[in-house]
């Protein structure tokens, strides 16, 4: 758990009772909290087990000292209990009630800058097809990531590369000059990057069948597979892009300016937005003089005229990073482009690349690469990786066409949330348009939520019926938990303009549950900027809707005859609201003021 404001109040207690107790000084990095496990009693947890050499006794007599020291000197820490090796304190309800009567929106939502500026890529689609899926969990994970990293006092810059070069692009190209009979996205209405994705597969069934008719004629299949006459035509395709041949560029804008506009409109729907977009076509010259200069100073070697680095001695292997004929290797661009990156941002101080897990060993190896070639930035390099998603339809191909198209899953999803909407028939005041971005709203919150709330590790099985479900564990429960509290202080503007300052004496469990997570709300969102998991802040935030959802069924607001208790427990209903906007935008995902 982050360190929040309770855990550094009790800091320089427990720092007072190892020099009071144990004649120590103990540094604030020595102490670490936890939760206290619902089982027992109390709400912070410290494991004394790493302590005892230092106190000399056992595990509880350990923990009895120090709980009774705090329970002396500290006037927030009402009790304590110890079992085994583990101090429960429990915290007055005074405690609680001051923080949040006494802090303030920015306290609670706004984190201090911390002067740092963090680049995030992610997106980084191929111009052969449009986006699915898997690019859908690398966009909403990266823009998330970035969000919670601005929220915390980081200037953040938003960069994608766009592989838009290369013998898959001209599959694409040479299945739309073979058999597009000049069709565009404007003669037949279809997106560009759909139409352009409609030719990749077109070339797949062109060459299988190719392939086929080799093997019937008796050629061996591996050679079948890389004689396939469309095949060779490709190769020599992407020949003439890199000679520059005039007909092939400017197939190759056309297409590609098609692929872009459909990409952007899907980011568009998407609300994701680059500060900075790198296309492969230009960085993929990058890095080889810095390869060569690496070699002068023996960072590499040569060996049958290629330019390898040897990482045996880190646990890695030994790789090429320019081959005999002098053309460089994928590792090779990655290099220069990470290069030149800090080179065009000169305050930049992290650099962050989210892209799936099957590229682990690649960014551990480019890491050490430029870590080898004394880059002090190299240390500041982070891969966010994260697993596959998949459907219960199963495992997707793109060049079999069998991908889900994230343009189709998310008009599913927003469909599916619109004739969810329309059956709890609450919307007679909503006009059609209204409607219409309200289940815009609910269904993108939908996917993004539910791609959000596992960690990002984990693979993951995305289930686009559940994804909607208002009462279950999903981005549209929090957004009908937001409207309520909106619509309730909507219904008491009037009080709060005369609301009481005075606070009630104690307040109920069920208060207390949602302000302990209200508490924790910055620890947890720096927490979730500090190890980029934005899955943590999303479990929090369903934690604390959840949590005021029983409060509102079983506490009554409006109906609470003292004023001091009602107007508390507005106040309270306003910071759940500002904290669930806070964490949803911090996710990428708008909240209705009505529902």
């Amino acid at each position: 758990m982050s360190q929040d404001r309770l855990h550094v109040l009790l800091i320089p207690a427990l720092q007072a009772a190892f020099q009071q107790l144990f004649d120590h000084v103990a540094t604030p990095e020595a102490f670490t909290f936890q939760a206290t496990r619902p089982e027992f009693e109390g709400d912070v947890t410290i494991n004394v087990f790493p302590f005892l050499k230092i106190s000399g006794k056992g595990p509880e007599p350990t923990a009895q000292a120090i709980g009774e020291h705090l329970q002396a000197n500290v006037e927030v820490v009402e009790r304590f209990n110890v079992v085994k090796g583990f101090l429960n304190l429990k915290i007055a309800d005074g405690y609680w009630i001051d923080f949040l009567q006494n802090t303030g929106d920015q306290d609670l939502l706004q984190l201090p800058s911390t002067g740092k500026e963090v680049m995030v890529e992610y997106a980084s689609p191929n111009t052969n097809k449009p986006l699915h899926l898997g690019h859908m969990r690398n966009i909403f994970l990266g823009h998330s990531v970035s969000r919670i990293l601005e929220a915390t006092g980081n200037k953040v810059v938003r960069v994608q590369v766009i592989n838009d070069r290369g013998i898959h692009i001209c599959k694409s190209m040479l299945a739309w000059q073979k058999y597009g009979k000049d069709e565009t996205p404007e003669s037949n209405g279809l997106k560009g990057d759909k139409l352009v994705g409609k030719y990749y597969v077109e070339f797949d069934k062109a060459m299988k069948q190719e392939v086929q008719d080799l093997i019937a004629s008796g050629t061996p299949k591996e050679e079948a597979e890389k004689q396939a006459p469309i095949l060779l035509e490709a190769q020599e395709m992407l020949r003439k892009w890199e000679g520059n041949d005039p007909d092939v560029r400017a197939l190759w804008e056309r297409m590609n300016g098609w692929v872009y506009a459909g990409f952007n409109a899907t980011y568009e729907r998407m609300g994701v937005a680059f500060d900075r977009v790198y296309h492969e076509s230009e960085t993929y010259v990058l890095g080889k003089n810095d390869v060569l200069e690496g070699l002068k100073k023996g960072v590499f070697y040569e060996k049958d005229g290629a330019v390898w680095v040897d990482n045996t001695k880190e646990g890695l292997d030994e790789k090429v990073l320019l081959r005999s004929d002098g053309t460089s290797v994928y590792m090779t661009q990655d290099i220069g482009t990470a290069i030149k990156r800090f080179e065009e941002f000169p305050g930049l101080s992290r650099l962050i690349y989210t892209v799936g897990n099957e590229q682990d060993y690649h960014f551990k190896v480019l890491f050490l690469i430029l870590k080898k070639l004394g880059f002090p930035w190299a240390n500041e390099l982070h891969h966010l990786s994260y697993g596959m998603v998949d459907l219960p339809t199963g495992k997707m191909k793109s060049r079999e066409g069998t991908v889900v198209d994230a343009d189709d899953l998310m008009e599913e999803v927003v469909q599916a949330a619109r004739t969810s909407g329309e059956q709890l028939s609450k919307l007679d005041e909503f006009s059609e348009e209204e409607k219409a971005q309200l289940f815009e709203m609910i269904g993108m919150a939908a996917v993004k939520y539910y791609l959000l709330k596992v960690d990002a590790k984990k693979r993951m099985l995305f289930d686009p019926a559940a994804s909607i479900d208002l009462q279950g564990h999903t981005g549209p429960f929090i957004q009908y938990t937001y409207a309520r509290i909106k619509s309730l202080l909507r219904r008491t503007e009037d009080l709060v303009k005369n609301a009481s300052s005075q606070v009630p004496s104690t307040v109920l469990s069920e208060e207390l549950e949602v302000i302990k997570l209200l508490h924790h709300f910055p620890a947890v969102l720096s927490g979730s900027a500090m190890a980029l998991d934005p899955s943590s802040l999303a479990n929090h935030t369903y934690e604390l809707v959840k949590a005021y959802n029983g409060f509102y069924q079983s506490v009554p607001v409006l109906k609470e005859e003292d004023p001091i208790k009602r107007d508390f427990r507005i106040g309270l209903s306003r910071a759940v609201a500002l904290a669930t906007k806070k964490a949803m935008w911090c996710l990428g995902i708008e909240v209705p003021e009505r529902m």
